[in-house]
């Protein structure tokens, strides 16, 4: 019977419970896009690394997991192909160009014969020190392609190949070009490194860090398993600051939403409570209420979630990737649950407390 009571107080307010649903269901898009949209990038960086085809890298001292500012001289890159049980290496330099786009200079000929290669979709390898391969990501956000001339670090490219997107770098240049352009002449990045044995990687790995003490050495997949929010600094916090503010849009909403819900239901909980209803009924039904408009606002906002990745992969595939995760579909869900029901307290608790005859005059 309340349920039956709960749905239809809902069902005769459409436009409240309907906004009050989109509130609460963008508040759990807002979590999900942000979760999804740093996993995602993450997950892409750990995948083009894995996509090299190496078993492990060099980088240099000083550098984090997601900054290649620093640089090491070339020369290591000689030491490193030296060493037992190394069949091929190759170094990158990698350069920022503004927000969470950078270009990467390599040699081609060396980055194919450790990696296979990048493939072509159109196009082909660098033939001018002005050329740029761009990979799919990039040529559909920037709308490039091969033939077009895209500026990039302040000077005209010419797209020479646009390749397959999950290797490496959405922008490669010429190693010494880069170099020359930046003045880091014999300096790189990061070591990409091909063993003759997938099973001397551990002891491969500890005989150079013993040899190169300041120097970051991983395997590609100790690497990779770095790349989660723990590992960044302030994305953990930044993400907590965002679920705080859903916590505050959640009951904010609700608090409005309720609090009006009771001023206009003022006669009805009067006749509730001379019918013999007691407080305890009240607010149970607002606060069954409540609860339903948080669960279908949170389903809501798990498919705007999908909305919004479409989105982001229509507009901007080559700048950001959001990727959808699950896990954090009932963690959204409470947290939108906790800020509706706090926010319905105190108007349930005012509901509840209304004096029946002064309930009935209301006019």
């Amino acid at each position: 019977m309340i349920n039956k009571l709960v749905l239809e107080n809902l069902k005769h307010r459409p436009i409240r419970t309907l906004l009050s649903t989109i509130a609460i269901g963008i508040q759990v898009t807002m979590v999900l896009t942000l979760v999804g949209l740093s996993q995602g990038l993450l997950q892409d960086q750990a995948d083009r690394a894995r996509g090299i085809g190496a078993d492990l890298m060099v980088r240099a001292p000083g550098s984090s997991i997601l900054s290649f500012s620093t640089a090491m001289p070339a020369g290591i890159l000689q030491f490193v192909r030296k060493q037992t049980h190394v069949a091929f290496a190759t170094g990158v330099l990698i350069q920022p160009a503004g927000g969470l786009n950078s270009v990467t200079g390599l040699n081609l000929d060396e980055f194919t014969r450790l990696s296979g290669g990048f493939r072509f979709l159109s196009g082909g390898p660098f033939k001018q020190p002005n050329d740029v391969i761009v990979d799919s990501f990039y040529a559909a956000q920037h709308k490039t392609h091969t033939g077009d001339e895209i500026t990039i670090l302040n000077r005209p490219w010419h797209v020479s190949g646009i390749v397959e997107a999950g290797m490496l770098a959405r922008v490669i240049v010429r190693l010494d070009v880069l170099q020359d352009l930046t003045s880091t002449n014999d300096k790189i990045t990061s070591i990409y490194v091909k063993l003759d044995d997938k099973n001397n990687i551990a002891t491969v790995v500890d005989d150079l860090k013993t040899k190169l003490r300041e120097y970051p050495i991983y395997s590609i997949e100790e690497y990779t398993s770095l790349f989660s929010v723990k590992n960044v600094p302030m994305l953990k916090e930044f993400i907590g600051v965002i679920i705080g503010l859903g916590v505050l849009v959640g009951f904010l909403v609700v608090f409005l939403s309720m609090y009006t819900a009771v001023l206009e239901r003022t006669r009805e909980i009067g006749v509730l409570k001379a019918l013999g209803a007691s407080p305890g009924y009240i607010l149970s039904i607002l606060l069954r209420e409540t609860t339903l408009l948080a669960l279908a606002g949170s389903v809501l906002g798990i498919l705007l979630a999908y909305v919004t990745r479409w989105a982001i992969k229509s507009a901007v595939p080559g700048s950001l990737i959001q990727a959808i995760v699950p896990a954090w579909w009932p963690i959204a869900t409470g947290i939108a649950l906790f800020g509706a029901l706090v926010g319905a307290i105190y108007p349930g608790i005012k509901a509840a407390r209304q004096d029946a005859i002064e309930a009935l005059s209301y006019d």
